[in-house]
């Protein structure tokens, strides 16, 4: 019964990230480790930065309205 609530729990919350887009960053770091290596991922807060940078460039990256 309790692995089945944890279970439920945990896929409500892997749901909730992935559609508010929380994972990115998770995903990012694992990107970079895989692909470079020896290069280090930039802090949470510099991701997030590069990420509304690129959205504000290109339009179609994502929604905008101000």
């Amino acid at each position: 019964m309790r692995s089945a609530l944890r279970k439920a729990i945990d896929g409500v919350r892997w749901y909730v990230r992935e559609l508010t887009d929380e994972s990115a960053y998770d995903r990012y770091v694992a990107h970079v480790g895989a692909t470079h290596p020896h290069a280090s991922a930039p802090s949470r807060r510099e991701f997030e930065r590069m990420r509304t940078d690129r959205q504000q460039k290109d339009p179609r990256q994502g929604f905008r309205c101000c």
